[in-house]
């Protein structure tokens, strides 16, 4: 059995049957055993010093007073810890315990658990800034069951909304041999260098996606199509949807639109990486940078 990925089986016991038990999720709220996960304007909290260490702060009303939104994220070794949005100050809060900080750059530097924690604190208080309205009659929303639904307002539509994730494939092509076939978007850091990937379309298997993705930006047809493993991705709502598959030509017609290029690279020039603005290999963190891995070292 594979390894998780990174962001994935982090340890929490969700606990989903205690979300709509209001009267243990306020006993908890105000109990000094259950930890709260800070978030403002999608920025996860950290502790201030030399390299990147979570901050999960003890529960108490007068901190969470200052919160828009309390969810519950679940249950660690038994306590409770819940996400709690910021974001309604107009400058960081809570500077005293530590600072702000995009997870993007700082996740892959985290231990897996703490790195999985905040980005499902992340996906769930982002969920919510993006659905304050009802998508059928435009009535305000308001959070049930500890942040896990919203529900309209208007009693004559009373629509229920719950999260959603956006399913996107990304899929390690190689030529059977090798090689493999990477590419780059414009607006990437110098150098950086990727697996193909696409979203799922309505009434499109998984399979045909990665055939289809595959064929738009590359022009390369594709078989042998295996599913690997799959990655959350809150960045907003993605799941990650890994696969491998074996081109049929060689013949790259890359789509400029969507991609700056792309290019077959043999497993010596990846392992020779300078990781510089020439060149340089995905995130520790991604599930693009697994599925390279695993396959210069024959795993695909």
């Amino acid at each position: 059995m594979k390894s998780p990925n990174f962001y994935a089986s982090g340890g929490l016991d969700r606990a989903a049957h205690l979300r709509a038990d209001d009267n243990w999720i306020a006993e908890q709220l105000s109990s000094r055993e259950t930890r709260i996960v800070p978030l403002w304007r999608t920025q996860n909290f950290l502790r201030h010093g030399p390299s990147p260490e979570v901050a999960v702060l003890e529960s108490s009303r007068g901190l969470l007073m200052g919160a828009e939104m309390v969810v519950f994220l679940g249950l660690i070794d038994g306590r409770p810890h819940f996400a709690a949005d910021f974001s309604g100050y107009d400058d960081p809060p809570l500077e005293e315990h530590g600072h702000f900080r995009d997870m993007r750059g700082v996740g892959q530097l985290l231990p897996h658990q703490e790195g999985a924690l905040l980005v499902y604190a992340r996906a769930a208080v982002q969920w919510h800034a993006r659905h304050r309205f009802c998508g059928l009659c435009g009535s305000p929303t308001e959070s049930r069951q500890c942040g896990h639904m919203r529900q309209c307002t208007n009693p004559d539509c009373a629509t229920q909304l719950f999260p959603r994730l956006d399913p996107a494939v990304i899929m390690l092509v190689h030529d059977g041999g090798d090689r493999l076939i990477l590419g780059r978007q414009r607006n990437w850091a110098p150098g950086q260098h990727s697996v193909l990937a696409g979203f799922v379309e309505s009434g499109e298997s998984l399979e045909d996606a990665v055939a289809r993705e595959v064929f738009e930006e590359a022009g390369v047809r594709i078989t042998d199509i295996h599913y690997h493993s799959s990655q959350p991705w809150p960045f907003p709502s993605s799941i990650m949807l890994g696969f491998s598959a074996t081109a049929t030509d060689m013949t790259l017609h890359v789509d400029r639109d969507e991609l700056e290029d792309a290019a077959w690279f043999t497993r010596d020039q990846l392992l020779n990486s300078p990781e510089d603005d020439s060149f340089r290999l995905p995130r520790k963190d991604s599930i693009s940078r697994r599925l390279i891995e695993d396959w210069m070292r024959g795993e695909i």
